[in-house]
C-alpha cells in the first residue's frame, strides 16, 4: 500500500467530513426492480433507519436521517453494485462517507441475486441481467427520482464489489466471453450456469453505459471471462482494490491478471486480507448469523482500520474525476 496517498486521502476525508454529518436516506419501495436506498448530504442527528419490507435476511437497519430535505444541487452521482447474494446496503459505510464528502449514492437488490431472493445467482442470465439493473437504477435517478435536480448527469461514477466489480467492467466496456466457462463445467456438473451453458442459452451483446465516467472496483469476480482484448474497450478511469488471498468465489491470481489486463493505467491496490475484508465490520448479529463473511485472513487483521483507508481512497479518487481538485464543498 502506498502509505503517503493514503494519508493524503485521510487528510482529504477528515476535512470533508467535519464537522461530522449524518447521510439523509430515502428508501425505495414501490418497485421490486428498484428496491434499495438513496444517501445523499444532511445536517442532522444520524438514527437507526429501519426497512420494514426491504430488511436482508439477518436484520440490519441503517444509520442517517430518513427523508431529510434535499437542499444541494448539481451533485455528483455513484450508483452502486451490490456482491452475489448480498444486498443494497452491503457498503452503507462507503455510501455515508460518499454523502458526507459531497455526493448522492444509490442502491438497489439486484433482482434474483440477493439475500432475500438467489434463484438464479448461479446463473449465466444473472450475468446479462446485471448491468440492465444498473442501467434502470440510473434511468430512474436522473429522470424519475423526485430529487433528481440535486444531480449533475455529467457526473456520474460507480461502485461494485465482487460480482457488482464485474457489472462495473461491462458498463464501462468490458465484453465477457462466456464460451470460457467451458473447461469449468463438465458434463458432471449440474449447476445452473453450467447448464445453460451446455444448452446454448448463453448471453450476448451486454449492454454499456456511457454516461459513467469513473469506477471503482473492488475484488472483481467472474475474472475468466475476460481477455486482454475483452477489456480493450474500457477508456474510463478505474480504482482497482484486490485482495491478496481472495476467497468467497474469487480466484486472487486471477483477479490481478485481469487488473493487468486493463487498458490505461488504472489506479491499483492490494488489501493483505481475504474477499470479505471489503464489507464494513459486522455487527454481531450478523457475525453470529454468517460467520464466514466476519472472519478475516489473516487472524487479526484489523477491518475497520481498514475501512477507514478504503472509504478515504474511494472518496479521493471520485473526487478527483468527477468533482476535480479534490476540494472540500
Amino acid at each position: 500500500m502506498v502509505l503517503g496517498k493514503y494519508w493524503a486521502y485521510a487528510v482529504i476525508l477528515c476535512c470533508l467530513a467535519s464537522p461530522a454529518q449524518a447521510a439523509g436516506i430515502q428508501l425505495l419501495n414501490s418497485d421490486p426492480n428498484l428496491a434499495g436506498a438513496i444517501w445523499y448530504p444532511c445536517a442532522g442527528e444520524p438514527k437507526h433507519v429501519a426497512l420494514g419490507n426491504l430488511e436482508p435476511p439477518v436484520e440490519m437497519g441503517l444509520t442517517g436521517v430518513k427523508d431529510c430535505p434535499v437542499t444541494d444541487a448539481k451533485l455528483p452521482l455513484v450508483i452502486f453494485s451490490h456482491g452475489r447474494g448480498g444486498w443494497f446496503g452491503q457498503h452503507s459505510d462507503t455510501a455515508e462517507a460518499l454523502a458526507d464528502a459531497g455526493f448522492v449514492v444509490a442502491a438497489i437488490y439486484h433482482p434474483h441475486d440477493n439475500g432475500n431472493d438467489r434463484s438464479e445467482s448461479d446463473s449465466l442470465s444473472i450475468l446479462a441481467s446485471r448491468p440492465v439493473d444498473m442501467i434502470r437504477l440510473l434511468d430512474f435517478m436522473l429522470n424519475g427520482w423526485k430529487d433528481r435536480a440535486a444531480i449533475d448527469p455529467a457526473k456520474i461514477g460507480f461502485f461494485g464489489f465482487s460480482a457488482g466489480a464485474y457489472t462495473g467492467l461491462v458498463l464501462a466496456g468490458g465484453n465477457p466471453d462466456f464460451s470460457r466457462i467451458a473447461p469449468y463445467c463438465p458434463e458432471s456438473r449440474k449447476s445452473l450456469d453450467c447448464e445453460q451453458f451446455r444448452r446454448g442459452d448463453i448471453p450476448s451483446d451486454l449492454p454499456h453505459e456511457p454516461r459513467i465516467r469513473t469506477a471503482v472496483l473492488a475484488d472483481t469476480a467472474h475474472n475468466n471471462l475476460f481477455t486482454q482484448e475483452d477489456l480493450a474497450g474500457i477508456r474510463i478511469p478505474l480504482l482497482i482494490w484486490r485482495s491478496e488471498f481472495g476467497g468467497g468465489g474469487v480466484d486472487a491470481k486471477n483477479s490481478a491478471l485481469t487488473a493487468s489486463r486493463l487498458p490505461g493505467k488504472p489506479e491499483i491496490h492490494t488489501v493483505a486480507a481475504g474477499h470479505f475484508a471489503f464489507l464494513p465490520p459486522c455487527l454481531p448479529q450478523l457475525a453470529a448469523a454468517v460467520p464466514r463473511i466476519c472472519t478475516d485472513t489473516p487472524a487479526g487483521f484489523d477491518r475497520a482500520a481498514f475501512h477507514r483507508e478504503f472509504n478515504a481512497s474511494v472518496v479521493g479518487f471520485l473526487r478527483a474525476h468527477l468533482v476535480g481538485g479534490g476540494e472540500a464543498r
